[in-house]
């Protein structure tokens, strides 16, 4: 009887043999089986979809403009891939399992389920975008409420970098196996469970603790994305499509700037419970900003394993439901749904850490077999990491690894050096204007005189004050020195760098003020009461929604997008190299122009062209990151170069702070020889354009 699904196979070109035919002679039991294998079905079981079908009677409609049919395109390159294998050399499994999961991608199409993927994908990429600019936008608010000294504001950055980078590197070895969706599930649970609980901590130790638990879980994310998508992908489309995913980092960039600027400023947007509690509008920012990972988590619960993790990990039926439904997703999509997924078997290899595993699995207690697999997992991880040190691919880990920490360098510490320039620019203006502006009282005498004007640049001398009343108003940069308070009222009092010295202050009432003692310098206060007073530092600085800090971080994540759409569009023509490279060392160049910037708007163009360029190089770094490493080695490898990524960032962002206001020649000199190196080292790496995935 006949095959019903016979016309539906894909043809090689020139119509001899099947898309997936046997690698070895004969096409025996190690063979691929396709659905002419199996046993023949009666007439009336074939599906409805392909009734009244005959791909060969059909006319292809561009075969009167010679165009080749995509099929005959698809055969061509196989035919050609065949023939670039030395003659003679016998492929081991692995190799044949590659080059027929490349055939099978090729045949599954890029489509619906990709774009989908790559949306859910893309919005936990954009989490990991977020995570890098949260504690930036919350400090100048949070450091009044936690009281922070300049030493904690600076461990608290570096702390959420330090949790992304350990995160990269656990995450990312596990990736390789248990799977790359489960431990994306779980790193992206991580961070959203310690962002909200971060946004209610009243305390610096607390909210350090959650932030370095929410940096660990989103650490994950980018290592795991990149080999996660890339699985999906055919290798035409994988340097490009990868490249486009990169854009949702610039997304999240800009996402946190808007946020934060249209919610840290409103100050209403809060709540307090007494003086203990407060939940200030910067705290609903924290919120609000894990929104992308919660939506990416939800996402990625409609969402498959990868095929071929599992593939790898010889577990042959998942992966081939999974591909079907690729296939089926994207040819319903497309208006072919008589598109029949031919495959039915695809040669897994069996390793012996999963012969391990389900031996223990039958033996002892829960707890027992617990811990045997934790222990297992966590030699199998390091066993792992450290054959990223083998032979075969010691030169390409120490390639990528130099790349990686010089770009992270140079990028992530011009990134903490250009804001903190401006606002040391803003400082030098500010303080000389002051300068001119300030006012100097002495000897005045006031006397039942209501204040309800601001006071601001101002010194009073030897004054007199009697029965005044300061209410709702806000004093910045006073200073009262030598005077006499006698029955004052002070209420609803907002200051900021306003001392008391060598006052006397009698009979006077503070309600609802941040004017708490330590304002009082060498001061003598008889009969003075504080009721509802703001203790510690809440609002002891009215710079704390500068509105600055956003327009340039909005500023330098919207000039990546030139960069992500360039090499998007180069990255299949040029190659990875060249682009990788040639970014680094134009960024270089761009360095250089550094030392003519001598104005806020000099340095915020730099910035743009700066982080303009230097995306093309990330979009090519982590393409061939992707692509120089074999499946089951490739989440940790890119885990372990991401976590060196996270230690050059927090190295580049200490150091580089450190020469604010004091030189720009060391932080430029830096940058340039950073660039400079890894642009070279990464001419050296191979091209990967035509290399299928491992």
């Amino acid at each position: 009887m006949a095959d019903p699904y016979q016309n539906n196979r894909y043809q090689q070109q020139g119509g001899g043999g099947d898309a997936y035919g046997s690698y070895g002679e004969g096409g025996g039991q190690d063979g691929y089986a396709y659905q002419g294998d199996y046993p023949a079905q009666e007439e009336d079981a074939a599906s409805d979809a392909t009734e009244g079908h005959d791909e060969e009677d059909q006319m292809y409609e561009g075969e009167y403009q010679g165009i080749p049919h995509p099929d005959e395109v698809k055969a061509a390159q196989r035919a050609a891939r065949a023939k670039s294998r030395p003659a003679g050399n016998v492929i081991s499994e692995l190799e044949e399992l590659s080059e027929q999961y490349e055939e099978i991608m090729e045949d599954c199409g890029h489509g619906r389920f990709q774009w989908t993927l790559f949306i859910v994908l893309g919005l936990a990429l954009m989490a990991d975008g977020v995570e890098c600019f949260v504690v930036a936008f919350v400090l100048p608010s949070a450091e009044k409420d936690l009281c922070l000294s300049n030493a904690e504001k600076g461990m608290l950055g570096l702390t959420v970098f330090l949790g992304m980078m350990v995160g990269a590197f656990v995450w990312g070895g596990l990736a390789d196996k248990v799977g790359r969706r489960r431990c994306l599930i779980v790193a992206l649970t991580i961070n959203c469970v310690f962002a909200f609980l971060s946004s209610f901590a009243q305390g610096y130790g607390f909210f350090l603790f959650f932030r370095l638990l929410s940096g660990f879980g989103i650490g994950g994310s980018v290592p795991i994305v990149y080999t996660y998508f890339s699985e999906f992908l055919q290798m035409g489309k994988r340097g490009e499509y990868l490249s486009w995913l990169c854009m949702f980092w610039m997304i999240g960039g800009i996402y946190a700037s808007f946020t934060a600027w249209g919610i840290i400023p409103r100050y209403g947007w809060g709540f307090s419970m007494g003086t203990e509690f407060q939940f200030h509008s910067w705290r609903v920012f924290v919120l609000v900003a894990a929104l992308p990972a919660i939506i990416s988590l939800v996402g990625l619960t409609f969402m498959p394993e990868s095929p071929r993790f599992l593939l790898e990990n010889a577990k042959h039926d998942e992966a081939w439901m999974i591909l079907k439904r690729v296939h089926d997703t994207n040819w319903r999509a497309k208006g072919q749904p008589e598109k029949v997924f031919t495959v039915t078997h695809i040669k897994a290899p069996k390793t012996a850490e999963d012969e391990f595993i389900e031996i223990q699995s039958a033996t002892g207690t829960a707890i027992q077999r617990w811990a045997v697999r934790s222990a297992t997992l966590c030699k199998l991880v390091l066993k792992n990491v450290v054959s990223l040190l083998s032979a075969e691919l010691r030169i390409t880990t120490l390639f990528l690894a130099i790349i990686w920490f010089c770009m992270a360098f140079s990028y992530y510490g011009l990134s903490v050096w250009f804001p903190d320039m401006i606002k040391h620019l803003q400082n030098e203006e500010y303080e000389a204007r002051v300068k001119v502006i300030t006012k100097v009282f002495h000897g005045e005498r006031v006397e039942r005189f209501r204040f309800n004007f601001s006071l601001e640049n101002q010194i009073h001398r030897e004054g007199e004050y009697i029965r005044d009343e300061f209410i709702n108003i806000e004093i910045k940069s006073v200073t009262f020195e030598d005077s006499l308070f006698e029955d004052c009222y002070f209420k609803d009092i907002r200051s900021s760098n306003t001392v008391f010295r060598n006052c006397t202050i009698r009979s006077t009432e503070f309600i609802n003020t941040d004017l708490w003692k330590d304002k009082f310098i060498d001061c003598k206060l008889e009969n003075v009461s504080w009721h509802e007073n703001k203790r510690g530092c809440h609002l002891d600085a009215v710079e704390e929604n500068d509105v600055l800090i956003y327009l340039v971080s909005f500023l330098g994540s919207l000039a990546v997008l030139p960069g992500n759409i360039v090499s998007a569009l180069f990255m299949e023509k040029v190659g990875r190299v060249k682009i990788i490279g040639g970014s680094m060392l134009v960024s270089a160049g761009c360095t250089f122009l550094l030392f003519l910037s001598f104005s806020q708007a000099a340095i915020i163009a730099m910035q743009c062209l700066f982080c303009g360029v230097s995306a093309a190089a990330w979009n090519g770094i982590e393409v061939v990151t992707v692509e120089l490493y074999p499946t089951s080695k490739r989440a940790t490898a890119f885990g372990l170069l991401n976590a060196m990524c996270k230690l050059a960032a927090i190295l580049g962002s200490s150091i580089f702070a450190s020469f604010v206001g004091i030189t720009k020649v060391i932080p430029i000199l830096l940058s340039f020889v950073a660039l400079i190196c890894g642009g070279l080292v990464a001419l050296k790496l191979p091209d990967t354009r035509e290399k299928i995935l491992q």
